[in-house]
């Protein structure tokens, strides 16, 4: 595995394959537009903060990182059942932000190609997830809210190191635009 000198770049709309069985594009776009978040969200910290915790019981910034990479990499191998590197490989050799964000970018682009050619009966089969057994579709959502629980967490963690916090879903405190609609009044959510 060779280190990227380069930032990583979002994966653009036109690098996301078409799904094999069009019903589940919307599988490999999500996917892509996760990724795009995590690297949005990585990208504000710097190789300092990797050894931050807001509480001795707390996770680093570090070990988040490690973990959102190894855990991806086991949820797609062992329960999707789809080629992945070895355990071994899968974090950087340098443990730096961008080195994480690079490799996140590198292990994401083949998973995308994979599903891309899954049938609607590979999604929906049954298969082992620890010890119950599960669709596949259900396994992979269920992957999408466990990274979306750790890129929250970071971006509290952000906001305790007084650093930014990118959009992700709308604007934030620190991100906004003319347009922008958020939902923190009843006027706004009694709208039809």
């Amino acid at each position: 595995m060779a280190e990227m000198n380069s930032t990583a770049a979002p994966i653009s709309d036109a690098a996301v394959p078409r799904a094999a069985d069009p019903r589940h594009q919307h599988v490999l776009d999500t996917y892509a537009s996760e990724v795009n978040k995590l690297l949005s969200v990585w990208a504000e910290f710097d190789d300092a903060d990797l050894a931050f915790r807001p509480h001795p019981r707390s996770a680093t910034v570090g070990e988040i990182l490690k973990h959102e990479l190894l855990s991806e990499r086991r949820f797609f191998a062992e329960f999707l059942n789809l080629a992945e590197p070895p355990a071994a490989e899968v974090l950087p050799a340098e443990l730096s932000i961008e080195n994480f964000r690079c490799r996140l970018h590198e292990l994401a682009m083949p998973r995308l190609g994979q599903l891309a050619e899954k049938t609607d009966n590979w999604w929906n089969e049954q298969v082992r997830f620890f010890d119950v057994e599960r669709e596949r579709i259900w396994i992979f959502w269920r992957r999408v809210l466990h990274t979306e629980h750790h890129r929250t967490q970071l971006t509290v963690y952000l906001r305790l190191l007084d650093k930014p916090v990118p959009s992700t879903y709308g604007p934030t405190a620190d991100v906004s635009w003319t347009g922008a609609d958020p939902t923190n009044s009843t006027a706004a959510a009694n709208r039809k």
